[in-house]
């Protein structure tokens, strides 16, 4: 089996459900295919996310031209230290950029608050740190471009997506010191039990990726296991994180059953009632 093939289209799920984080743009299948696979497997609704200002340009037009989806906009936290200090290998499938300092950074921070104003774009994200991939001379530009993502998302009404590789308590500091807003996503939820009794005590929702199947995540499963049922959603993150057993291949909204039936192994529930429950509250995290 080829490691480029993509997967075939798992058992239909009885009850719609939504993908709370995917990346069309990235995907081999042009948007009308993903989403017309996506609607043959009961995947009604995808949540577009950004991760700078083209690609967050592209998910509000996206948003606008389909129904089934909606947008959310941001700097990603490996975007904003890029855009200040420069991209010299363009390694976000951009051209190599030069160091633009705060002045860029304000300015692209400007067009992702115009596009949070608009209708279909439901979300403010992903955004947050990234102590993974961005060293100490990053992390000043990452933390202010995060705490503004926060005020425009309250002054917007949307949703706040996270993004926290390797940096939970800071990504919590940041939170509790800035203050969340109303509705706030961990996207690819990473951290263990404890922190996602932190974040239920928050009322934060907790969406979680194929990774949740990995044979090294468990983890993840004990967060999972504890977070509450209200606060649960489900996302691809495609084209990354395939579930097992096609790990590696590439990822696509059609495969959320795949990640939805494991999580409901974990939680314990048949995965009607779990699938029922994750869209309703993805409706309620992005308030369509």
């Amino acid at each position: 089996m080829s490691r480029t093939e993509a997967p075939p289209l798992p058992e239909p799920l009885r009850v719609p459900v939504a993908d709370s984080h995917t990346h069309l743009d990235m995907q081999d299948a042009t948007v009308e295919e993903g989403l017309a696979r996506a609607a043959a497997v009961n995947v009604t609704t995808v949540i577009q996310v950004g991760c700078d200002v083209r690609g967050s340009r592209w998910a509000a037009e996206t948003a606008a031209a389909h129904a089934s989806v909606y947008a959310a906009v941001a700097l990603h936290p490996n975007e904003a230290p890029r855009i200040v200090h420069g991209d010299p290998d363009g390694w976000s499938r951009q051209e190599a950029r030069q160091p633009g300092g705060k002045a860029a950074l304000d300015e692209a921070l400007a067009e992702i608050d115009e596009l949070a104003a608009l209708d279909r774009v439901r979300g403010v994200g992903e955004t947050g740190l990234d102590h993974f991939r961005t060293g100490p001379e990053g992390m000043a530009a990452q933390e202010e471009s995060f705490r503004a993502h926060i005020e425009i998302a309250k002054r917007h009404g949307k949703a706040l997506v996270i993004h926290d590789r390797e940096a939970h308590g800071d990504v919590l500091r940041v939170l509790a010191d800035a203050g969340a807003p109303e509705r706030t996503v961990f996207h690819c939820y990473s951290g263990d039990a404890e922190m996602a009794r932190i974040c239920a005590d928050a009322g934060y929702f907790m969406s979680f990726a194929g990774n949740v199947t990995f044979k090294n995540a468990q983890p993840l499963r004990d967060a999972l296991a504890v977070a509450p049922i209200e606060l649960v959603l489900v996302e691809t993150d495609a084209p990354f994180l395939t579930p097992a057993p096609y790990r590696g291949r590439p990822n696509a909204p059609y495969l959320i059953p795949v990640t939805l039936r494991a999580m409901a192994e974990v939680k314990g529930v048949d995965e009607d009632t779990l699938a029922s429950a994750i869209n309703d509250n993805t409706a309620r995290a992005f308030d369509y």
